[in-house]
């Protein structure tokens, strides 16, 4: 358990990441199982799952998929629970330099993910993204995305870079430009 964050004097961040859903209570995020002997097993993580339709997937299953993709430098998937009970997933990608997001990359990008996981799993939308925020280990933002498109403004993280970047993804919140037929390089 860590016991705070850099550059956050009073601990307001690490108390709403560590036990706002739980006053009191520590909550790192991780699936546990304690066993009869109070021996416990790490199952993963709980935010980084995509449930879509009933089948559960790690995002990191996409990664791997994505990864061996030469014509992507990144990319990052989410999978947002919506009123109603609908769940919309969208795939944000980062080209590599010189490469185009077009209808037949996407349409790759749709059959990787297709045959080698799941047709269940093929994103809603592909939608090219000036850079995939992480942290400073290199975890990808995935749950502070899926806030801010959920409409949930996080404060600042205190690193530039990526403040800029979760501002580009809150200019995205804006539905009819997250939907199919709408561009997939949005203009700021």
């Amino acid at each position: 358990m860590p016991l705070r964050f850099v550059n956050d004097a009073d601990g307001s961040r690490y108390l709403d990441a560590y036990f706002a859903t739980y006053p009191g209570v520590w909550r790192h995020g991780d699936w546990v199982t304690v066993g009869d002997d109070l021996s416990v097993t790490v199952g993963g993580r709980s935010d980084s799952t995509l449930n879509r339709m009933g089948v559960r997937m790690g995002s990191a299953d996409i990664y791997a998929v994505l990864d061996e993709m030469p014509e992507l430098a990144d990319s990052m998937v989410l999978g947002i629970e919506q009123d109603g009970g609908d769940y919309w997933m969208p795939l944000f990608v980062l080209p590599s330099q010189g490469v185009t997001l077009d209808d037949d990359l996407v349409a790759r990008i749709n059959t990787a993910i297709r045959t080698k996981l799941s047709p269940r799993h093929v994103p809603d939308i592909v939608i090219e993204a000036p850079g995939i925020p992480r942290t400073p280990t290199g975890k990808r933002l995935e749950i502070p995305v899926k806030r801010i498109l959920q409409g949930n403004l996080p404060t600042t993280t205190g690193i530039g870079a990526v403040d800029d970047l979760l501002t580009w993804y809150a200019s995205m919140r804006e539905p009819a430009r997250l939907r199919p037929g709408s561009p997939r390089k949005p203009q700021r």
